[in-house]
């Protein structure tokens, strides 16, 4: 392996609870009924804007309101982002040993840039990554393959030789189309899918427990 390419929600840090209370205050405002932590689990990864526009039509809102949620949303979950999210256990470890055996690392998430980037800084890991990409730094988000070929290409490793490790069959999807190996975390959110039915090369139940050779 030349590098790693680290998926963030579910995999390093678990958000469930800022994205909950960030939904929540914004469909308040918009005197709309709340939701749950198994909504958020089974909704989170494939971006923010899927989770707004998934978001009301589950609480049966217009779809009409989509901007007027999206602009409340990212206001409160600047506000509070961090604040009700923890690093897994192992995460620190695993990131650690990845970077003694000489691997590059990237930060590759379907989060705006904007919400990833202050998130890792507040938890300690910012530092751990050579590059942060949301899922606003390339044309498509995960599972299309496109964002690892470009983290591929900025971290100078061929894809055959850049582990993705990530939570969900989004990761599994875009590495296996991007033809890079892939271990994921059986403690993440998956969409309320089981992880075992995922595509992947190995689970492993926390990332110091990742084996390479």
């Amino acid at each position: 392996m030349q590098a790693a390419i680290v998926d963030l929600d579910g995999t390093l840090i678990d958000t469930v609870g800022d994205f909950i209370a960030a939904l929540n205050l914004s469909l308040g405002e918009l005197a709309l009924p709340p939701v749950d932590r198994s909504f958020v689990e089974r909704t989170v990864g494939k971006g923010s804007e899927h989770l707004i526009r998934s978001t009301l039509f589950h609480v049966n809102a217009e779809a009409a309101l989509y901007d007027e949620a999206w602009a409340r949303y990212q206001r409160h979950y600047l506000a509070i982002n961090g604040d009700r999210a923890s690093v897994y256990p192992g995460v620190v470890e695993g990131l650690e040993c990845l970077a003694a055996r000489g691997l590059k690392l990237a930060c590759l998430t379907n989060k705006p840039t904007a919400f990833a980037v202050p998130l890792l800084a507040q938890k300690g890991l910012l530092a751990c990554f050579t590059a942060v990409f949301g899922g606003d730094a390339f044309e498509r988000k995960k599972p299309d393959p496109l964002p690892l070929l470009r983290t591929c290409e900025a971290l100078g490793s061929l894809p055959a030789h850049t582990l993705m490790l990530g939570d969900s069959s989004n990761d599994a999807r875009a590495a296996r189309a991007a033809g890079c190996p892939v271990v994921l975390v059986s403690y993440g959110y998956n969409h309320g899918e089981p992880i075992g039915s995922v595509d992947a090369d190995a689970v492993i139940d926390r990332l110091d427990g990742l084996r390479l050779d």
